[in-house]
């Protein structure tokens, strides 16, 4: 029997996309942080993807405060303003300047860690206020 709110008639539609796309970023946060191994800096990479892993997967069993996954959101924002180098020279090698295109990938791999906290804080602060 589909869940009803005051926000809206049915939300099972949106809790299921929610833990369809939840599942789909701890697998893509995992893989993430093992293809770092080759990476300069391994072990710093492996560790932001695997906290958005372990943050993404503490969503789906609702174990994670809202101030969580906002704080990283936050952090993923900085991140992304500090890496991105100056001239941005797209993500492909052999298309300019390797530090540049090392430095833009790991931007924008903080942005998207971003994105997803901050719609991960959104969506638990809303539950949260649907079941009041």
């Amino acid at each position: 029997m589909p869940s009803v709110s005051k926000y809206g008639r049915y939300i099972y539609p949106m809790k299921m996309c929610f833990n369809v796309l939840g599942w789909l970023f701890v697998v893509l946060f995992s893989i993430s942080a093992i293809l770092q191994y080759n990476d300069p800096d391994p072990f710093l990479w492996m560790v932001i993807y695997g906290l958005a892993m372990l943050v993404t997967l503490g969503f789906l069993f609702k174990k994670v405060p809202s101030l969580l996954p906002f704080f990283l959101g936050i952090l993923g924002l900085f991140g992304f303003f500090y890496v991105l180098p100056e001239k941005f020279e797209g993500f492909v090698i052999g298309g300019g300047d390797i530090k540049n295109i090392e430095e833009a990938r790991e931007a924008f791999g903080l942005l998207i860690i971003a994105v997803v906290m901050f719609i991960l804080a959104i969506r638990i602060r809303f539950e949260n206020r649907s079941e009041v």
